[in-house]
């Protein structure tokens, strides 16, 4: 473990209860209580055991989130070397597919431990370390390193991924995942950010790289790379005979206990359920229910005691509160275990699935046991050889007011105590000291604090604690952020990995599917054919439009198809190859576009022209007031505060739209905007489009402003006449200065004394009037709008310089992850998850998406969880009836929402923690994705269970969005494609429903094309049509199947090459191929030389290049536009080789002789780029 912060430790060996604590241990004198200790200073005294005894330190709290705080104290001590192992989900039910995050948690905190040093530290819970996981024997005899230069057979290694419960998938996306092209092997391993590539030569392992699972491409070369399992249930081929050889045992005997039992049919059930799965095990097939035969498949019942080493300590927290929870567990196990043997889902054989309470306390006291706790206690389980008591004190919050906390630095000083002061960022930090010093209170800010400081000074730094304490009898303090403002500002780590690009949705192209050609409109996309054309291979992508007519485009002309991508579930119009429907339909789309474009370059053309109101720059109370944020600010939120700060300080006004999921962080740049705003005199309107979100948003402001002379009111139907009257006549005399309210604020009477700042949350849900009133509100102050829904990276590029644009798309924090299932509606599972929820006080979203029967649903859970409070939503209930629902629910005063997908948008409800939605196969996963994100805002752990009905048939299509959920739900793959749909409906929000529309009847490809080409028109720009280049030249040129075998990754690498531009391209995409698929084919060279030779004839205005027999034609598009000096001067290059012919159709011929293929694609290359150079200058 790092000793960066040893100092903080050492001090304490001056406290005599501390020294008879480490001599305790040092002599093995164990058990130990310590007394007197809590909040931060048990995660303070853990840490300076773990340095001063140099052994490994396990920490056992309560529960997974007591384990979570004691983690986060001890993060600013101890940093990398402490690892938190959290409890894991058991399932019994026939659960489809489950989320892995946990599972995966564990395992790295087994190999840390199986490979760490000797003293990290691990914080578990009681729930945890009774459990079962793989036994440490296996585990070690799994792990695997792999160096360069090291003799493996890759056949051999594929066998020992699935051996460690990897899964084999043609392109690798998510933790556990592998496969296998050529001489490539790609592996995601448990414990690892980024995924791996093995490159053989033969037997031997040539090169490992790590790379991006998003974009696909290599980071950086490595030498060697270590392999941990993928789960902790592992079946190996060895084993499964034994295991199934059980699991017979204990069917025969259940058959035999038939005959004479009264529960005929449970028996006969289980009997069933166990032979279904007997036969997944023999397939080595890894159910999500498996572990409900642990005790059969690990008989030696193996826990974390199994990895932990002799010699270390083991902390346990609140010793009283320990046993307690293991005697909770273990009755509310059994009352689980009993009612799964009701339903012959368990057998009692196989019910024991983690240690007893009093197993533990054995291996507990077997190495050095220390219970530690606030308050003295008897300790019934073991008896302790010594009770050191501690004298150690719990500071009382300042809560702000920092007279008192002057007073007590003070006084501090006075007796000479060692002062440490923590800020939660290093600018607070710095303005801490600067306030201390101006009160005359000497102090210093240090980056890193390695030691403590010299007795009467005082130390600021960056850093984090539940509390600070005091150690009266050694002179030392240690305040933390929370005592100073009453929050601490909590470092947030971001859970977001910036990707190296990203693959683009033609990745998912499938027989069937519908496509864009930018000339003949929509089609049917059947598959790509293999032709011979005079004795060269090439292959064509096979498209069907009206009437069964087929379009056989060549790969290398790529770049003229799309994926068509419309509204989910809604099919397209096909088009006739040769009709007139498509060029009526782009050139409408055309028209409307160009409108649209010139609309908004009008509209920002006049804002810039606008004399606006130039907001001052921050003053000293704007930057207190940003300090009191309680959180670290993400590098988005960052800039685009930054982005509307500078938009407020121009003289013009404001227009800026701030894109960014719910949860994101928007609402606190709406906050700082405000108060800039108010700081100058000016007077906010903040316009949200429900009473709920007005409610929401009113408590958020006021919270965040209590401590500054500002007047907040919230004008919405909630409030009564003479209310609303008071509230109105404020606006008007400027005595109120934000004012947030629904459509209320738009009515005639509200006037405003001094508007400075308007926010609009979610334009596009107020309706036309609400719009028009906008429009003369919006004229000449600053407007800043907020949007939860994401917005495609496309759009946002075509429209800069006529829209401003914010985008917040980094996650603000290390959330916990939800906790995901796919199963068949099981109503016994439904109802335990509503209660569970319940108990832990918290509430469910119970997702119905039919209004028809969404009453008798909410009945159906009526009977069966009667204690449930139960409220319907959906989105034909009248305004106030919602609103009123939701109200109900935002106060706590409902149990459960049975409610449609209105739940997609805005509220964001932190105590929602489990979604149930049924019939998640008719949704996509777009929408799924985003439904999930409403639940896991807290500090909790939170569920979603995703269902299909039970023998339902389910459609082509409804079965592949289930295989889809699933593969996101275990791995996270199709993340990109879900983005991709959510961006697009993101896009129909913004433009409105008119272009909308537009987009469904020519794609979303071809929209943005025909948009980004308006604005430039009309911004002046001169947009050259792009010539159609045809080039069929006798070579071979296409992807071996046996090179990239997979259909959808070859069609990929096709769009890829299509899209070749330039020689820097050529590399680029070259360097890509074989990175991922190993060294390239002498066809797949030929088909880049090509696209590269394509895209230099389109620059220089020739529109096919063709061959007959020795000679090659390059014919010229346009005769006027022939440039002859530069012919001339290329056909000098080539004296004999080339000659021109002119006329109404010039073109250039070229003789081959008997060149050969690649001397044949050079010399065109070479000619064109000679005549674009020529051309140019």
């Amino acid at each position: 473990m790092e000793e960066k912060m040893r100092g903080l430790a050492d001090f304490l060996l001056e406290l005599k209860e501390y020294n008879d604590l480490i001599s305790s241990i040092k002599e093995g004198l164990g058990p130990v209580n310590i007394i007197g200790v809590s909040d931060s200073q048990k995660a303070h005294l853990i840490y300076s055991c773990c340095v001063h005894t140099k052994r490994q330190c396990i920490i056992i709290t309560q529960d997974d989130m007591h384990a979570r705080k004691i983690y986060d104290d001890l993060m600013f001590f101890a940093g990398d070397a402490v690892k938190i192992y959290p409890s894991k989900e058991l399932i019994f039910y026939g659960v489809e597919a489950h989320s892995n995050e946990l599972i995966q948690k564990r395992i790295e905190v087994l190999d840390s431990l199986c490979t760490g040093k000797e003293d990290g530290i691990i914080i578990t819970s009681i729930d945890a370390i009774l459990q079962y996981t793989i036994p440490h024997e296996l585990y070690i005899k799994h792990r695997k390193n792999y160096e360069v230069g090291m003799n493996v057979d890759p056949m051999k290694m594929v066998e020992s991924l699935v051996a460690m419960g990897y899964e084999r998938v043609d392109m690798v996306e998510g933790k556990g995942q592998f496969s296998m092209r050529g001489g490539i092997v790609d592996f995601y391993p448990i414990t690892s950010d980024n995924a791996y590539r093995i490159e053989f030569f033969d037997d031997e392992i040539d090169s490992i790289r790590e790379f991006d699972v998003m974009s696909q491409l290599s980071i950086r070369k490595v030498n060697k790379v270590s392999v941990t399992v993928a789960r902790e249930v592992l079946l190996q081929k060895q084993e499964i005979a034994d295991i199934l050889s059980r699991m017979d045992e204990l069917a025969g005997k259940l058959e035999k206990k038939v005959v004479y039992s009264q529960n005929k049919e449970i028996l006969k059930q289980a009997i069933q359920h166990l032979k279904e799965d007997m036969e997944k095990v023999r397939q080595q097939h890894y159910f999500p229910s498996i572990d409900k035969y642990l005790p059969l498949i690990y008989p030696g019942q193996p826990t974390l005691f199994q990895y932990i080493k002799s010699d270390a300590l083991i902390f346990i927290d609140e010793p009283q509160r320990i046993r307690q929870k293991a005697e909770t567990i273990q009755y509310e196990f059994n009352e689980t275990v009993k009612m799964m043997m009701e339903k012959g889902l368990l057998l009692e054989e196989t019910s024991r699935l983690h240690m007893d309470y009093y197993s533990f306390i054995k291996q507990a006291t077997d190495r050095m046991l220390i219970g530690i706790s606030a308050i003295s206690h008897t300790s019934p389980d073991y008896r302790p050889q010594k009770v050191i008591n501690m004298v150690v004190k719990t500071l009382y919050s300042f809560h702000g007011k920092m007279d008192y906390f002057f007073e007590d630095i003070k006084r501090w000083k006075e007796k000479k105590y060692r002062i440490i002061v923590l800020a939660g960022t290093r600018s607070r930090g710095e303005k801490l000291v600067e306030t201390l010093n101006k009160m005359e209170i000497n102090s210093t800010y240090v980056h890193e604090i390695k030691d403590v400081p010299p007795k009467g000074q005082v130390v600021v730094t960056h850093g984090a604690l539940q509390k600070g304490f005091e150690y009266p009898l050694i002179n030392f303090v240690l305040v933390s952020d929370k005592e100073i403002f009453g929050k601490e500002k909590t470092v947030r780590k971001s859970a977001f990995r910036k990707s190296a690009g990203r693959i683009k949705a033609f990745t998912d192209l499938n027989v069937g599917d519908y496509v864009v050609h930018q000339n003949h409109g929509i089609g049917q996309y059947m598959g790509i054919e293999k032709l011979v054309v005079e004795g060269a291979k090439k292959d064509y992508l096979k498209i069907r439009y009206k009437g069964d007519d087929f379009l056989y485009v060549p790969v290398n002309q790529l770049d003229l198809i799309q994926k068509y991508i419309g509204t989910e579930g809604k099919a397209p119009k096909i088009h006739k190859l040769g009709g007139v429907d498509w060029a009526k339909t782009k050139y409408r789309v055309k028209k409307s576009v160009e409108e649209l474009a010139r609309d908004l370059i009008k509209l920002y053309a006049e804002r810039q022209a606008v004399q606006g109101y130039a907001f001052s720059p921050d003053t000293e109370w704007q930057k207190q007031f940003e300090d009191t944020f309680p959180y670290e600010e993400t590098m988005d939120q960052l800039r685009c505060i930054e982005e509307v700060k500078r938009d407020m300080e121009q003289p013009r006004p404001m227009d800026r739209l701030l894109c960014g999921d719910v949860g994101y962080g928007k609402t606190e740049v709406a906050i700082r905007a405000a108060f800039k705003a108010v700081m100058d005199g000016k007077q906010v309107s903040y316009l949200v489009p429900t009473t709920v979100l007005a409610q929401q948003h009113y408590n958020n402001f006021v919270q965040r402003m209590k401590d500054f002379p500002i007047k907040i009111e919230m004008l919405s139907r909630f409030k009564s006449p003479r209310e609303q009257k008071k509230i109105i006549k404020g606006l008007r005399t400027g005595e109120i200065d934000i004012v947030i309210g629904t459509h209320r604020l738009l009515q005639k009477d509200v006037k405003f004394k001094d508007l400075g700042l308007l926010i609009i949350d979610e334009e596009q849900r107020f309706g036309v009037t609400h719009k028009e009133k906008l429009k003369s509100l919006k004229k000449d102050v600053d407007v800043l709008t907020l949007t939860a829904t994401p917005i495609p990276r496309t759009l946002h590029m075509s429209m800069i310089g006529i829209r401003d644009m914010s985008v917040i798309e980094e996650p603000p924090e290390d959330r916990y992850p939800v906790q995901t299932y796919v199963l068949e509606y099981n109503e016994a599972v439904i109802k335990e998850a509503i209660i569970r929820e319940i108990n832990r006080g918290g509430q469910v979203y119970y997702l119905f998406n039919r209004v028809r029967d969404i009453y008798s649903v909410a009945s159906r859970i009526e009977n069966m969880v009667p204690e449930a409070r139960i409220i319907v939503a959906h989105g034909q209930m009248n305004e106030n009836e919602l609103e009123d629902a939701m109200m109900k629910v935002l106060n706590g005063e409902v149990d459960v929402l049975v409610c449609t997908t209105i739940i997609e948008t805005g509220l964001d409800i932190p105590n929602m923690n489990t979604i149930i939605i049924e019939d998640a196969d008719s949704m996509g996963l777009a929408q799924l994705y985003q439904l999930r994100g409403r639940v896991g805002r807290s500090n909790r752990l939170a569920y979603a269970y995703l269902t299909y009905r039970k023998d339902k048939v389910l459609k082509e299509a409804a079965e592949k969005r289930l295989q889809a959920i699933k593969e996101f739900t275990e791995f996270g793959s199709g993340f990109k494609i879900a983005m991709r749909d959510l961006e697009i409906r993101g896009a129909g929000n913004l433009l409105g429903p008119e272009q909308h529309g537009h987009m469904e009847a020519v794609g979303y490809d071809m929209y943005c094309k025909l948009l980004e080409e308006a604005v430039r028109e009309i911004k002046g720009e001169v947009v050259e049509p792009k010539t159609e280049v045809t080039v069929d030249i006798n070579v071979d040129a296409f992807i071996p199947e046996e090179y990239i075998e997979n259909h959808s990754q070859r069609l990929e690498i096709y769009k890829k090459i299509a899209s070749i531009q330039n020689q820097q391209d050529f590399y680029d995409v070259g360097e890509e191929v074989e990175d991922r698929y190993g060294d390239l084919p002498v066809p797949v060279s030929n088909l880049m030389t090509i696209a590269l030779i394509r895209s230099i004839a389109m620059d220089v205005g020739i529109c096919s290049i063709s061959q007959k027999n020795e000679s090659i034609l390059l014919q010229f598009c346009d005769s006027k536009k022939v440039n002859m000096k530069a012919i001339n001067d290329v056909i000098s290059q080539f004296k004999g080789k080339l000659m021109f012919t002119a006329g109404d159709n010039p073109y250039l011929t070229y003789k081959t002789g008997k060149d050969s293929v690649s001397i044949i694609l050079n010399n065109i290359k070479i000619m064109l780029q000679k005549l674009k150079e020529l051309q140019v200058a």
